[in-house]
């Protein structure tokens, strides 16, 4: 079963549950390092995540993954917070951060750079678009980004 359908399924059938606690799933993750599995979940939610809530939210997945038992191998489930540099994965993360600076990662690189920061426009037709310094635009195919995240500056 490839990766992504699996992550895929977990997401459906694990959203509405952190949901209902009041959670947004962030990113799923379901990785193999070295020999062993890790199901990654990061939540958000207004004001932060606690400890309290991710001990919640992974007591919660737990019944649901070990009714459905959606995953044949054994795995380590880590849910934490995205962190302060947060990734933007999904069309809404992209809307609620308009205007936040952000930092690009692309896979290759363009004008002889792979890395970007500015000040978030958009998402629009899968062309994300950032000002730069001097308030110039600068655009890039969804598919050429490797990451992109909230910058955190000092």
């Amino acid at each position: 079963m490839a990766k992504e359908n699996t992550e895929q399924r977990l997401e459906a059938l694990l959203s509405p549950v952190l949901e209902e606690l009041a959670y947004e799933l962030v990113d799923l993750e379901f990785v193999k390092e070295g020999q062993s599995w890790y199901l990654r979940l990061y939540l958000d939610k207004e004001g932060g995540i606690t400890l309290d809530d991710c001990e919640k939210a992974s007591r919660a997945i737990e019944v649901v993954m070990d009714e459905k038992d959606p995953i044949e191998q054994a795995y380590y489930l880590e849910v934490s917070s995205p962190g302060l540099d947060r990734p933007l994965k999904k069309e809404k993360d992209f809307i609620k951060y308009a205007g936040e600076v952000v930092d690009v990662k692309l896979y290759r690189a363009q004008n002889k750079k792979k890395t970007f920061q500015g000040e978030l426009v958009g998402l629009k037709d899968d062309v994300v678009t950032i000002l730069d310094e001097a308030g110039e635009p600068l655009s890039f195919a969804r598919k050429d980004i490797a990451q992109i995240r909230l910058a955190i500056l000092f």
